[in-house]
């Protein structure tokens, strides 16, 4: 199925999140019209404390709805993303079909918050990896500018990677969640130039809705803000929540869709090399928590516990001489003393 068609087909998913984004932005605006009200009484000051506190009460507010149901939409969007790229079809029952399978797979709500975030940290620390390169270059007039700008470039582009690796785990059921999302990790980590390449045509069509789904929800709320003399500020906040809440239902859906093909399709043709996992454990602290998390899963696959193994050992030499020896290409175990590994024949 090609991106377009899953995009199209799981539009309920886009509005249950405008839903969520609605509900932040109309419990927000009764907050301000509440808040603001009562304090402008004791005047100008009193407005300003207002707008403050109001700021801190949406602050908290978008926190519950968007960090909870908004999480749980967004998973089952995942899940049911996954199976129509992989599988070419899109389950009948979308959103109870999603539920399942993200209980299935999760258990609890808990444990999908634990993963989303140890994905997300690692993918973002290891595309950090280029601003340090590029600090490197820093005492170069105008270097340092060029490698912020080049290190946003990326983020932008592959800021929905960490959501594809969330999606490889529904789709290899046969092994732990943590496993799965390392894996996941990996497959980016060897597969990052095309993502980047595919995803970056994306980039400038996100800036671009961003500034004119804002600037066209400031227009109309700025409009009535300034007829009732309203403070603009908040006219701006407002416009801005509503942009974001277009983006998050309808924006992201569609990149997602498009990163999530490009992905998987990639997925199934890489080879897994497991000495990244070692690699990748000394990049990112979080993908070395996700890892460890993975190891202590039930009946790990050999190869991940041989990464495992190879990880743990801080150096070749200090394994014992009498210990097995395991290929960082196809992680199958060897005897001690051949040079090439007895499955693949790979050099060990």
């Amino acid at each position: 199925m090609s991106a377009k068609s899953i995009y199209l087909g799981t539009l309920k998913f886009c509005w249950l999140k405008l839903l969520l984004g609605i509900a932040t932005v109309l419990i927000s605006a009764v907050l301000f019209a509440v808040i603001v009200g009562i304090l402008s009484l004791f005047g100008s000051g009193g407005t300003g404390i207002g707008i403050v506190i109001w700021l801190g009460a949406t602050g908290i507010v978008r926190f519950f709805i968007m960090h909870y149901a908004g999480y749980m939409v967004k998973a089952g969007h995942i899940a049911i993303l996954s199976t129509a790229v992989t599988e070419g079809r899109i389950p009948d029952n979308q959103v109870e079909t999603a539920k399942a399978m993200v209980t299935e797979r999760f258990l609890t709500s808990n444990v999908y918050f634990a993963i989303d975030k140890l994905v997300g940290g690692a993918v973002k620390q290891l595309q950090r990896v280029v601003g340090k390169i590029g600090s490197m270059f820093g005492a170069v007039p105008g270097v340092d500018a060029v490698v912020k700008a080049g290190q946003l470039f990326i983020d932008i582009s592959l800021g929905y990677v960490d959501e594809c690796c969330l999606g490889y785990t529904f789709v290899h059921k046969e092994q732990g969640a943590f496993k799965s999302a390392a894996d996941g990790v990996v497959i980016y980590a060897q597969n990052w130039k095309p993502l980047l390449k595919s995803a970056a045509k994306t980039t400038v069509v996100v800036i671009l809705a961003i500034v004119l789904v804002t600037a066209a929800a400031f227009a109309l709320i700025g409009g009535l803000f300034s007829l009732f003399h309203w403070n603009m500020l908040a006219a701006f906040i407002l416009a801005a929540m509503i942009a974001f809440a277009v983006k998050f239902a309808f924006i992201d859906s569609w990149i997602l869709c498009k990163t999530m093909t490009v992905y998987m399709s990639l997925a199934k043709t890489t080879e897994i090399t497991f000495d990244l996992y070692g690699k990748l454990c000394n990049l990112s602290s979080k993908f070395k928590e996700l890892f460890d998390k993975g190891r202590g899963e039930e009946n790990p696959q050999p190869a991940y516990a041989a990464a495992s193994a190879g990880y743990t050992s801080p150096a070749p030499q200090a394994e014992p001489a009498a210990g097995p020896l395991f290929c960082g290409q196809c992680g199958t175990e060897n005897k001690r003393g051949v040079k090439f590994c007895g499955s693949c024949g790979a050099k060990l």
